[in-house]
């Protein structure tokens, strides 16, 4: 039997008044329709205080990674879904990044409003790698605002998602200081190297942000066996991301609209020709999920006469 199609919406609702008051206005005529079809799973619960968002720990459970909070070894599955050999080797994401500090609070900024391109990153790569290897820690080149990590301390460290942390006060999602003590001098030992460095004085008169700290991200190992890269992959919808993390609720709603008209008709389409789908909406603590499965009378009654609000959602989630 085919594996459902599956669709996974991250940020399908937020917990303010001004995301209320944009569900209350918003139309989404093909989500509504696809959740009369479709049959509610019990929420996968978490907590706004908790290290993976969950969109994160819906994805990890679909391509069946641990989902210990903090610890998804996402890292280590992006090598192995490169084809590179699944090892016992526990890997991490770091990401270049930079940090304003304010009276009461220290901001992680959008890595991608650094303007990295590759010759940078791999020149910044350079710069702070022996800084790192001094603990033990190997990183290596994989995208302009993501470097691969390896390192034996990666193997218990429970690390925030950078989703968690920006555009946020980052301090709350900083990895525990006890287990995570090279990772706290490093960063301080970045920023004294990076704030006079050369590299940075080339982007200052670039009118460029200047590159002072880092994020860890994604750490651990691949459980073994290592799951199947090659296997059917949940689709992961980051349409409302942006917006929701700088809580544009009027462009979240524009995105919503959007989804609902793309991917979601889609699915919905798939659903009424007798194919077999599911449905995950992720907010800021709690995931639940839809999928095809026979519904009683009861329910299909329910469902038509009292159908599910995207107000009642936002609670849910």
């Amino acid at each position: 039997m085919p594996a459902p199609a599956h669709l996974i919406i991250a940020y399908a609702a937020g917990a303010s008044e001004a995301c209320h008051k944009t569900l209350q206005g918003l139309a989404l005529p093909h989500l509504q329709r696809l959740l009369a079809r479709l049959t509610m799973q019990p929420a996968a619960s978490g907590a706004q205080t908790s290290y993976s968002t969950p969109h994160e720990r819906a994805l990890a459970q679909a391509l069946g990674l641990p989902c210990a909070d903090g610890r998804i070894p996402w890292a280590a599955w992006h090598r192995h879904s490169l084809g590179l050999p699944a090892d016992a080797q526990a890997w991490a994401f770091v990401t270049p990044c930079q940090w304003q500090v304010g009276a009461d609070h220290v901001s992680l900024c959008d890595p991608e409003a650094l303007g990295l391109d590759e010759a940078a990153s791999r020149a910044l790569l350079a710069i702070v790698a022996p800084w790192f290897a001094q603990d033990g820690i190997h990183l290596h080149y994989d995208q302009p605002t993501r470097w691969l990590a390896r390192s034996e301390w990666f193997a218990t460290l429970a690390t925030a998602s950078l989703e968690r942390a920006l555009l946020r006060d980052l301090r709350p999602w900083l990895p525990d200081a006890r287990a995570a003590r090279p990772l706290h001098r490093l960063h301080s030992e970045m920023q004294m190297l990076l704030h006079t460095h050369a590299f940075n004085g080339a982007r200052a008169e670039r009118a460029q942000p200047p590159v002072n700290a880092f994020w860890v991200h994604g750490a651990g190992p691949l459980p073994r066996p290592a799951p199947d890269p090659g296997a059917p992959l949940p689709t992961l919808s980051h349409a409302l991301r942006d917006a929701a993390l700088r809580a544009d609720w009027s462009a979240w709603g524009s995105a919503w609209t959007t989804l609902d008209a793309g991917p979601v008709a889609e699915l919905l389409r798939q659903a009424a020709s007798g194919q077999s789908v599911r449905l995950t909406l992720c907010g800021e603590c709690h995931a639940i999920g839809w999928h095809s499965a026979p519904r009683g009378l009861v329910q299909r009654i329910r469902s038509y006469f009292k159908p599910l609000r995207m107000t009642d959602l936002q609670a849910m989630l």
